[in-house]
């Protein structure tokens, strides 16, 4: 295989083949509404990004408990399952498979985000270190979250297996546990924020636990190829990063590795922020303990896609930013067209139509 031919080379997932390695990452677009219900405008949307070898959706709440970003959709209501059934649909009729991303925001919310105005759940009453949040009021203060008391935990395991029951009825071809990004799962993996001294905190493998137990209620939906999960090690949003990342993360990709994961998206990329707490973790890294599709992704271009895939460090890489204003992005790279100049990050949440699906395809002169 040469260069120019490893991203656009198609690729095996399980049994389902990915015309090229080229993947639309997981996009918080905020479109979905107040009642998070998939539309039109999003059908629309996907169904141009259908050049992808995989589409990723967005990240879509399990619950109502898991609610943190204004007009993200959910996958927890019947009428949120037929809305996401009409994207599905548009984008199998382009010849692309799409997973839905299961998403807990866990302390990275906000108590105006529900009716009866409880507080946001954490495997810890540790506050997030930041200036704000965006909620339905305005942007407020973050609040100490309550700490989840160990018999609600298999709750919350049980939203996600419902979720992804829900994604296998709204057409989806799989799903992906979001596990990354300071947002539930991260929480719990991670010491910075779990100081817990029951059977999911203190050291490593009790950390992992919370993951291990939602994966396996993924795997009672869904088989194991159907699934991916995603991790970010060398992150700091939603004010993380732990002084023993590195053997954390190593221990879950291990654990995960036993599984026969679909895939594992690692934002290896340092785009999104890095904590600073050791050298930054590597594809290459994982590679040594993870033996399934490995996924890279966060500042990625066509060349160091590339080189990462032809190094055999990655099979499949992620495209967060360049998709937004290249629906064809994986057309533009096999035409060696240029790709249009970066959204306005303002566009990026407006809640409207502008800057969402109306950026254009490559115009040939």
């Amino acid at each position: 295989m040469t260069t120019a031919q490893s991203l656009l080379s198609p690729f095996r997932i399980g049994d389902l083949t990915l015309k090229n390695r080229v993947v639309l990452a997981p996009l918080t677009r905020a479109r979905a509404g107040v009642e998070r219900i998939p539309n039109e405008l999003m059908r629309e949307y996907y169904s141009q990004r259908a050049g992808a070898g995989l589409l990723i959706s967005e990240a879509t709440v399990i619950s109502e408990q898991a609610i943190g970003w204004q007009q993200s959709p959910g996958i927890y209501t019947a009428a949120q399952v037929d809305g996401w059934k009409k994207i599905t649909e548009a984008v199998h009729a382009k010849g692309a498979p799409i997973f839905l991303q299961l998403w807990h925001m866990g302390r990275s919310s906000h108590s105006a985000f529900r009716a009866d105005r409880s507080l946001p759940v954490a495997p810890s009453a540790i506050k997030l270190n930041g200036e704000y949040i965006h909620t339905p009021i305005g942007k407020q203060p973050y609040e100490t979250p309550r700490a989840l008391e160990t018999a609600e935990i298999p709750l919350i395991v049980e939203d996600y297996r419902r979720a992804a029951q829900r994604a296998k009825e709204a057409g989806f071809d799989g799903v992906e546990i979001h596990g990354a990004n300071g947002y539930l799962i991260d929480q719990f993996l991670q010491s910075r924020t779990n100081q817990r001294t029951d059977r999911y905190g203190g050291s490593i493998e009790k950390r992992f636990q919370f993951l291990r137990e939602v994966t396996e209620a993924v795997l009672t939906v869904w088989p194991s190829h159907r699934v991916g999960l995603r991790l970010s090690p060398n992150g700091n949003f939603n004010d993380m990063g732990s002084p023993d990342f590195r053997e954390t993360f190593l221990h879950a990709a291990r654990e995960l590795n036993a599984i026969n994961l679909g895939y594992l998206h690692v934002v290896d990329g340092l785009g999104f922020g890095f904590h600073q707490l050791g050298e930054p973790m590597t594809l290459a890294e994982f590679r040594a303990v993870f033996k399934g599709p490995l996924m890279g992704n966060c500042g990625y271009t066509q060349q160091s896609a590339e080189a990462a895939i032809t190094a055999g460090h990655a099979d499949l890489i992620a495209f967060g930013r360049p998709f937004i204003s290249n629906p064809d992005l994986a057309e533009r790279f096999a035409k060696g067209w240029p790709l249009a100049a970066p959204a306005d990050m303002s566009v990026w949440y407006s809640f409207d139509p502008k800057g969402y699906a109306d950026f254009p395809r490559y115009q040939t002169p």
